[in-house]
């Protein structure tokens, strides 16, 4: 009796309230229980993913993400379940959310390995990669890194190579992770990096950039090196041997811009030295590094700076 009373009341609680709360739930027989329609999927999982897809073609992407997501949860071994995983990653990307999209394609590749969608995933992570590399993406939905608080770009594109090792994406992909660290100014990891291109994939055009990078690297470090001339040394041979085993014009214009730049690096660290020498009153030393920006870096701008010292120094050596 008691049980008839209170379905009675529950009744007329629902019957008496506004019609925009009665429209939201519905006595199904089927399942013996009110069920609130906003909450359902549709009867297939082709009806499903046609219905969140009109939400995606309207850019209405938070919806079109929920109603993708019933797809996935209530038809999980559905043909239509990775192509649901896939535009919910289309939907983040449209929305900018660039690193949240990674992931999202990710998760196909992991839970539908035999997916259709495979190459064009890898393909749009790549993309992702650059714009991120490029300073892409809203900040908001960053994942941080261990260090500065950015995009983990380096996982993004180690997640291409491993995705498709032999793909077309896989090489430029391990360049620029190169690239990325090289801005980072970690010099000895994106030359690790770098010799990865030239060892792994000696035959791509990439191979001639990334052996151009090892040199640029070196120059690099060189500057940390001030009265090192080891490193500065190494580099410029780098170079040197860039532009005798490479065709391309435009490379080699760089590389012995590069050289340049260098060697007058090297001039001016000798400068340094013997102008260092001068002040201890040691003349004779001072002298002896001044000859050798002389006779060495004859194209420098150090060499004429360093005759008139000479000039100096002969009169005080007298």
């Amino acid at each position: 009796m008691l049980n008839r009373v209170l379905f009675f009341f529950i009744l007329s609680a629902i019957f008496c309230s506004n019609t925009n709360t009665f429209a939201f739930w519905i006595w199904t027989p089927e399942t013996n229980k009110w069920v609130n329609p906003k909450f359902e999927v549709k009867e297939t999982p082709h009806l499903q993913l046609e219905f969140a897809q009109k939400f995606y073609k309207t850019k209405d992407y938070k919806k079109a993400i929920s109603e993708f997501n019933k797809l996935i949860a209530n038809y999980p071994r559905s043909k239509e379940a990775p192509e649901a995983q896939y535009y919910i990653a289309l939907c983040l990307e449209q929305q900018d959310k660039l690193y949240e999209a990674f992931k999202a394609y990710q998760k196909v590749v992991e839970k539908y390995p035999f997916s259709e969608r495979s190459g064009d995933i890898v393909e749009q992570q790549f993309k992702i990669g650059e714009k991120l590399l490029e300073g892409g993406g809203k900040k908001s939905s960053f994942v941080k890194t261990v260090v500065g608080g950015e995009y983990d770009v380096v996982d993004i594109f180690r997640t291409v190579i491993k995705n498709a090792p032999y793909g077309p994406h896989a090489v430029a992909a391990q360049y620029k992770i190169g690239l990325y660290l090289q801005g980072k100014q970690l010099y000895q990891e994106a030359r690790d990096e770098f010799e990865k291109v030239t060892n792994d994939y000696p035959q791509s055009e990439w191979a001639k950039a990334a052996q151009y990078q090892i040199a640029l690297v070196d120059a690099s470090r060189s500057s940390a090196h001030q009265y090192d001339q080891k490193v500065t040394q190494v580099a410029e041979e780098e170079f040197k041997e860039l532009v005798k085993t490479n065709p391309d014009v435009e490379l080699s214009k760089k590389a012995q811009k590069e050289i340049q730049q260098l060697r007058e690096k090297e001039a001016h660290n000798n400068f340094i030295i013997a102008h260092f020498y001068e002040k201890q009153k040691n003349y004779k030393s001072a002298k002896i590094y001044y000859m050798t920006v002389v006779d060495k870096y004859k194209n420098t701008s150090w060499a004429v700076k360093a005759l008139e010292k000479i000039r100096v120094l002969d009169l005080k050596i007298k």
